[in-house]
């Protein structure tokens, strides 16, 4: 979103030349409209008399896959899924469109359903007036950008709920976020917003068709990503000072709340300490991750991260748990446990997938969405605690340690959002590290971990009688291309072979359920159910983590499918006159206009993934027909990059493997041998982003992979060792067969050709 606050003089111009009538009609005061109210098919008093009879019946959403959806299926809204259907009723009858997206681990989503969409007089307005569609943004990520585009461009904001309403030709003419269903505080509600909009629609159709057809046109017109700039050679200092300066001293993260991850962020100032030498860009990122790991927005019980702070400590988090958001943590975790060699950064990856492993992996294989931050109708409930209820399950000695570590009080220990007061309850958060609350309780860090341990475990088994929130057990692609690429990380750099088969068996699930004999993706899986064409994240996350599955276990199979994926993703997303990757296929369905995203959002934009999978698997394979890709690429969002940075940093992070040096090392050896292994283990024991890994067996000479890439052909082990080749563009030095000759190679200490 932030991509397109940027273009803020655009949405001005917009603004400006689009007609205004409908939006000014909308925003009138109520005693304005008594005579056009008139002409509202039904009054509300006709609505209140005429309640419907159907709201024992479920709706259409009932056939539905997503849980989203059927979370709407009992409404007595008529709710249509998107669907040609629904667009022919719409023309028959001549009435608009009203579009609602959301999620389902979505906390204002549920309010706005409890609220208006299980109401009887929104649903009567609804039923009689409108066609009603109800979209998961999750399975249709190209609707919901689309929409979300106009929103902004409306409203300069956006968020979910996502409210449209539009044409039956799908041209929208309106759009907010959450609505109350009765009007307050100067906000229209339901009640009055509908029927003003069907009196405009019944009364002044050529303004509404007119405005829809200039935001339509506005929107087709927006400057495509496409330029004839290069990116400026201090782009990378850039980002790293716009980062430098919003970083929060006292509390780890940037700016002020609310606060997100963003882990991409925290992988490029990584990159940048690398590459510069910049202490303070390693401190950014730890304070960052610690005070992450410490804070309320931590699970300290059953582990795994919420999905954002609401506060600027880090404390109240927004209680939902995001299957992307456990990934790019992981795997920010993870390198910057290379990086540093601090244990502690691989026990917080430990756990993360512990949480993953037990709560969000399907008996086939697959990864789970999400889970809500709402149970029993209250967000955060599953998550809080008072202080009797510890008191009375522990005994008083644990009772007393727990308090005293995560800070709990009988008040509670914090303000409840609104009320400026507090209920009683807690959300489990730590002031100190480990080692400083084991000497402020005057024991050894050692035992300190293990009763902490002890008593998180007794918290665990009672909190999982519990009433647990919703689990939205839909199988996406994108997000599940980027957990396996997490595990096979993790397999790596923890030297844990269980995270590769976790990451391997969720590779089998996808390839036997999502994916045809001709390398094409579907992107959701849920109930028995494979469908929707897939997006291009579905696409390059897949192959990231086939990448990183490769690399963890070495099987060829994984190097050919991701080079297969690519292909097809060129074949498939690749804009053959401007350059860069479109977001759906060729051959998806047609909305009103087929866009091109490169924002680095809550996760990275498909083209930023794409030119790392481009570079990495060219210094694989030698197959440079793939690098003529990057720097179109490049230039194809250069313009937007360079206007702000900061938005696009893992872009920044693939454009640091295109600037180089980069090298590619080829280990071979036997991979049963201890001296491979360590060869190997020492290879991942470092933070060397600038490099690809492959393995050619000694024992058979690995005729695949020498198919794959050529250039390893004549690579054979010297003393019957294992023997690293360093190598930069395919160009291979004087091979080793010492592993402290082959770091300092990587790292620009030794000169190759002296070996």
């Amino acid at each position: 979103m932030l991509g397109l606050r940027k273009q803020g003089v655009l949405f001005k111009t917009f603004l400006g030349i689009i007609s205004m009538a409908v939006l000014l009609a909308l925003t009138t005061e109520p005693q304005q409209w008594t005579t056009m109210m008139n002409k509202v098919n039904s009054s509300q008093e006709e609505i209140k008399n005429n309640r419907l009879h159907s709201d024992q019946k479920r709706n259409r959403l009932q056939y539905e896959k997503s849980p989203y959806l059927l979370q709407h299926a009992d409404n007595p809204v008529d709710w249509y899924p998107w669907s040609e259907d629904a667009f022919k009723r719409a023309h028959q009858e001549n009435k608009p469109i009203f579009l609602s997206i959301g999620y389902s681990t979505c906390h204002w989503c549920h309010v706005m359903e409890h609220e208006s969409f299980e109401d009887q007089e929104v649903a009567q307005v609804l039923n009689e007036s409108f066609i009603s569609i109800k979209v998961d943004r999750e399975e249709r990520p190209d609707i919901d950008t689309l929409y979300m585009t106009v929103c902004q461009m409306l409203t300069n904001h956006g968020g979910w709920p996502l409210t449209i309403i539009m044409t039956p030709d799908k041209q929208p003419f309106f759009a907010a976020t959450y609505i109350p269903k009765e009007s307050r505080f100067g906000r229209l509600g339901m009640l009055d917003l509908l029927p003003r909009i069907i009196t405009l629609w019944q009364t002044q159709p050529d303004k509404i068709l007119t405005s829809a057809q200039q935001i339509t046109t506005m929107l087709q017109t927006l400057p495509d990503q496409q330029s004839a700039a290069a990116l400026g050679d201090s782009i990378n200092q850039e980002a790293y000072q716009w980062y430098e300066q919003a970083f929060d001293l006292q509390h780890g993260g940037f700016g002020s709340a609310p606060k997100f991850p963003t882990p991409h962020n925290l992988y490029f100032l990584l990159r940048y300490w690398q590459r510069t030498g910049e202490a303070k860009a390693l401190a950014i990122v730890e304070k960052t991750l610690q005070n992450m790991r410490y804070g309320g927005i931590y699970d300290h019980v059953g582990y795994g991260f919420h999905r954002y702070s609401t506060d600027k400590q880090w404390l109240v988090p927004h209680f939902e748990k995001m299957l992307y958001d456990q990934a790019l943590l992981a795997l920010a975790y993870l390198e910057t446990y290379q990086a540093t060699g601090n244990d502690f950064y691989a026990r917080v990856a430990r756990e993360i997938f512990s949480y993953v492993l037990r709560d969000m992996t399907s008996p086939a294989g697959g990864f789970y969405s999400a889970e809500d931050a709402d149970s029993e109708g209250v967000e955060g409930k599953f998550y809080l605690w008072r202080l009797p209820e510890i008191q009375k399950l522990l005994t008083p000695d644990q009772a007393s340690f727990i308090t005293a570590v995560f800070n709990m009080d009988r008040d509670g220990n914090f303000e409840v959002e609104g009320t400026g007061r507090k209920n009683g309850q807690n959300i489990l958060f730590m002031s100190h590290t480990f080692s400083e609350q084991a000497k402020q309780l005057q024991m050894p860090e050692s035992e300190f971990n293990k009763k902490l341990e002890v008593i998180r475990q007794q918290l665990f088994k009672h909190r999982e009688e519990r009433i647990h929130p919703l689990k939205d057990d839909k199988i996406l692609v994108d997000w599940n291309g980027l957990m396996i690429a997490a595990l096979a990380r993790g397999a790596q750099v923890l030297d844990e072979p269980q995270y590769a088969q976790a990451a391997a068996k969720a590779v089998d699930f996808i390839t036997q359920v999502l994916l045809d004999s001709k390398a094409a993706l579907l992107h959701r899986y849920r109930d028995g159910q494979a469908s929707i064409t897939g997006f291009l994240d579905d696409y390059t996350f897949l192959s990231w983590g086939l990448l990183e599955l490769y690399e963890a276990t070495f099987e060829i199979k994984y190097l050919e499918l991701a080079l297969n994926l690519t292909k097809s993703t060129l074949h498939r997303f690749w804009d053959t006159a401007g350059g860069g990757f479109y977001f759906t296929a060729q051959d998806a369905e047609d909305l009103l206009t087929r866009s091109k995203t490169i924002y680095d959002g809550a996760s990275p934009s498909g083209n930023s993934v794409a030119l790392s999978n481009l570079l990495r698997l060219t210094g694989m394979t030698g197959d440079h027909e793939l690098e003529k890709y990057t720097p179109k690429l490049v230039q194809a969002f250069a313009d937007s990059i360079n206007k702000a940075p900061q938005a696009y940093t893992h872009f920044l992070s693939g454009y640091y493997l295109a600037l180089g040096p980069t090298h590619e090392v080829v280990i071979v050896g036997n991979p049963q041998h201890d001296d491979t292994k360590l060869m190997l283990k020492s290879l991942r024991a470092l933070f060397l982003p600038h490099k690809v890994v492959l393995l050619k067996n000694s024992a058979d000479q690995d005729a695949a992979i020498v198919k794959l890439a050529p250039y390893t052909r004549f690579q054979t082990t010297l003393d019957n060792k294992a023997t690293a080749y360093v190598c930069q563009h395919q160009t291979c030095n004087l091979p080793t067969t010492e592993i402290k000759s082959m770091i300092k190679m990587l790292s620009g200490e030794e000169d190759p050709l002296q070996n």
